[in-house]
């Protein structure tokens, strides 16, 4: 559509945002609108994400969430294949996975020369489908597996990010980046990763969708590593069918144990009509700590499933706490383990071969990589070298989590779905204390899905306060679909008008909002 349709898609997206200072000017495309207002071009979409990247994060508020982009984007754009699956539409990438253009630093001074050359397994997916690689995003130092007591989206690399409904108020981890970037409408969708909670608690205090998929539904090769067994990428967007659209394009190559061997898979079917008629929804009590807004919310959230059709089932989850004990012995493991192998591999100039390596990089580096805090959790990462500990601990996690967990709520309570709060409304950034988890508020059964490998998405909910928070829906293992289809009937249930974010720090606005 050349320039002149640059334009005026930009101005038909600022039509959206009428509330974003002058000097700002893109705007946030509405929240969970698909229907493009011009002829899809790939091309003056993509200018105009780079125009946002320039306002909105590079000057503007600096969000922090893109850490390098490609100025050239548009024209990548211009000679997709406009017959395939994403036909061109931009993806920004979590800067734990390789991509061919940029160093992987996983957020670390160590590794700012990582430039492997090579892609993920998921990014060639993402390619070979259409999708354009627009840039990278921050996160979580490591994933947020170095301290116990981290500020969540900070890393040496990328400072910290920030989010784009309350810029003083944190976008959680490690996923921040790309939560942050799609809320701001920076990309049309990114990708995160989580071991526990990174992917789907920034989705829920950003305001987006944000899906952990089944583990072993998409490759793990060649991404900076916790957990062998937990690990996951998995899409961000800002509705559940572009979430969907995304993990069709970067699934597999082989489904893993799930034998579905179709490369062609789509998530997205059906997704359109799916209806919630029938569908009987495991609501899960107790899980928002008691915080009154959250659960007027939740409230409101299971009146719209009700009135979509959904049979409502009250369901009662006490948990273990060896639970959490054992994945932590097993995370320490996995990642001195990992950690290792993927640093010895890598075929680029870096100063760190080993943990212990990076370790000493940080205690070299200690007021650049140390200054708001330490590497408590590294060290007891090096120390975890017991076998059998830790094939007990995975043994016992998994069973808490997954047979004696989601199956068995599933089966006792003959539902097909569970649903709780994702998380609580965002805390204030405090790099100096650290992250402020208000006692847990609102931590559903995020870690069920997480220590079992099953499917986990977030869909907004609402705010509170102006600060969004998430519904979550969580299955079986190799359920994707199902969840997403419960995810998105409910996105088209949901009563709630949602808030568009104000790229400024955090002003009261007297009730629950809205």
């Amino acid at each position: 559509m050349g320039r002149s349709s640059t334009a005026a898609l930009a101005a038909l997206l600022a039509l959206s945002f009428p509330a974003m200072a002058a000097a700002q000017t893109v705007a946030t495309p509405p929240i969970a609108e698909r229907a493009d207002p011009l002829p899809f071009d790939p091309a003056a979409e993509a200018r105009v994400y780079l125009e946002r990247i320039a306002a909105l994060d590079d000057a503007g508020p600096q969000l922090n969430a893109v850490v390098v982009h490609d100025p050239d984007a548009a024209e990548a754009a211009t000679i997709v294949n406009g017959g395939s699956r994403l036909a061109g539409r931009t993806v920004l990438v979590k800067d734990n996975i390789e991509t061919h253009e940029w160093p992987t630093t996983a957020g670390s001074l160590a590794l700012e020369n990582n430039a492997t050359g090579r892609d993920a397994p998921l990014i060639q997916r993402l390619r070979a489908n259409g999708g354009v690689v627009l840039g990278k995003t921050n996160l979580s130092e490591w994933a947020n597996f170095r301290s116990s007591d981290s500020s969540s989206g900070w890393s040496a690399v990328g400072g910290i990010t920030r989010n784009p409904h309350a810029t003083d108020r944190s976008a959680c981890g490690s996923s921040s980046g790309s939560g942050a970037a799609v809320a701001a409408g920076l990309a049309w969708a990114a990708i995160g990763t989580e071991t526990d909670g990174s992917i789907t608690c920034p989705a829920s205090m950003n305001g987006v969708v944000g899906f952990k998929p089944s583990t072993g539904l998409v490759s793990g090769e060649l991404i900076v590593p916790i957990s062998a067994s937990q690990d996951t990428a998995g899409p961000m967007a800002r509705s559940v069918i572009d979430a969907a659209m995304l993990l069709s394009a970067i699934a597999g190559p082989d489904y893993g144990e799930m034998g579905e061997g179709d490369l062609a898979y789509d998530f997205t079917a059906g997704l359109d009509t799916a209806s919630l008629a029938g569908v009987r929804v495991g609501v899960l009590r107790g899980r928002d700590g008691g915080f009154e807004p959250l659960g007027q919310l939740y409230e409101q959230a299971l009146d719209d499933l009700r009135r979509a059709g959904a049979v409502m089932v009250d369901v009662t989850y006490e948990g273990d706490p060896q639970m959490g004990a054992d994945e932590y012995t097993v995370l320490l493991y996995e990642f001195r383990e990992g950690l290792d192998a993927y640093l010895a591999a890598s075929p680029a100039d870096i100063p760190v071969r080993s943990l212990q390596d990076v370790i000493d990089f940080n205690a070299v580096h200690a007021l650049s990589e140390m200054r708001w805090f330490g590497q408590d959790i590294f060290t007891a990462a090096l120390e975890a070298t017991n076998r059998a500990a830790y094939e007990a601990a995975r043994a016992n996690s998994f069973r808490l989590a997954g047979p004696e967990g989601i199956d068995r709520l599933l089966a006792e309570n003959d539902v097909d779905v569970l649903i709780a709060p994702t998380r609580g409304p965002a805390w204030s950034i405090d790099l100096v204390n650290g992250d402020n988890f208000r006692g847990g508020i609102g931590i559903g059964i995020g870690s069920l899905a997480a220590i079992a490998g099953y499917p986990h998405l977030t869909v907004p909910m609402g705010a509170i306060e102006g600060l969004p928070v998430g519904l979550s829906f969580i299955a079986g293992k190799w359920s994707d679909h199902a969840v997403l289809r419960a995810g998105a009937a409910y996105e088209r249930a949901r009563s709630v008008p949602l808030r568009e974010p104000l790229f400024a720090p955090w002003q009261p606005v007297g009730e629950v909002q809205p």
